[in-house]
C-alpha cells in the first residue's frame, strides 16, 4: 500500500471510511483526556472528517495530516473558510484560525513544522496503515508530539476474512507499539451494528493513552 492507493480512493471517491457526522466515540469519550477549552488537538491521517468541524466548534484548536489535498479542498470548503496555503519543505501547510493542516507524507512532519499539540486523536490512522507500518508510524507520532496523551480508536475481527483497509489491530498489538511509553486504559469495546462494511464480525474499541510514569 503506498500514496497511490489513497490518492486513486479520494479521486474516484471511494471514501466509505469518510463518516456524514461527528464520530459518536469522540462525542462520548473526549472528556477522558481532560482538555481545557483552547487545547490544540492533533489528527492524523484525517481526511475531512466532520471530527474537525465538531472540536472548533467546541473551542478546541486543530491540527491535521493528511496525504490528500484533494482531502483537504473538500474539507476547507465544507468548514465554510478559505485557508492561507504555504509550501513548507515536502508539505502544504494549510493555514485558518484555529486550524493547521499540513498536505503530504505524515512523516516528513516535524515537531518544529507542527508545532505543541496537547493531545491526539486516532480514529482513522493507525488502522489504515498496513502491519509493517504501524510500528515507524507510532513511533513516529509519539515523538512528534511529545507523547501528548491520545485517544485511539481500533478495529478487531478477523483479517482472513477481509482485507483492510481498516485493518485489524488488537490489544496486544497497541500494547507492543504503545506500551513502553504510555499507559494504555480500554474506555470501550463494541459490536460493530452489521459487521464491519457489513461483511464480518467486528468489535470497535477506544483507548486512552496516557504518558507513563517511567
Amino acid at each position: 500500500m503506498d500514496a497511490k492507493f489513497w490518492h486513486d480512493r479520494w479521486a474516484s471517491h471511494e471514501i466509505g471510511f469518510h463518516k456524514s457526522e461527528a464520530n459518536p466515540l469522540l462525542v462520548q469519550y473526549l472528556d477522558e483526556l481532560s482538555l481545557p477549552k483552547g487545547s490544540r488537538v492533533f489528527l492524523p491521517l484525517c481526511g475531512k472528517t466532520l471530527d474537525i468541524g465538531w472540536l472548533l466548534s467546541r473551542g478546541f484548536q486543530v491540527a491535521g495530516a493528511e496525504l490528500s489535498a484533494l482531502a483537504i479542498e473538500e474539507l476547507f470548503v465544507e468548514l465554510n473558510v478559505t485557508p492561507t496555503i504555504t509550501n513548507v519543505g515536502a508539505l502544504d501547510h494549510y493555514h485558518a484560525p484555529q486550524l493547521d493542516i499540513f498536505v503530504g507524507d505524515i512523516f516528513n512532519v516535524t515537531p518544529e513544522r507542527l508545532g505543541p499539540v496537547d493531545a491526539v486523536y486516532d480514529r482513522a490512522a493507525l488502522v489504515a496503515l498496513p502491519q509493517q507500518m504501524r510500528a515507524r508510524y507510532t513511533a513516529h507520532l509519539a515523538s512528534l508530539t511529545a507523547q501528548a496523551p491520545q485517544l485511539l480508536i481500533s478495529f478487531e475481527y478477523d483479517q482472513q476474512a477481509m482485507e483492510g483497509p481498516p485493518f485489524s489491530v488488537t490489544t496486544e498489538e497497541i500494547q507492543q507499539h504503545y506500551g513502553q511509553r504510555y499507559d494504555i486504559t480500554v474506555l470501550a469495546s463494541l459490536d460493530v451494528p452489521g459487521g464491519l462494511k457489513g461483511r464480518c464480525p467486528a468489535t470497535e474499541r477506544v483507548y486512552v493513552l496516557t504518558k507513563g510514569r517511567r
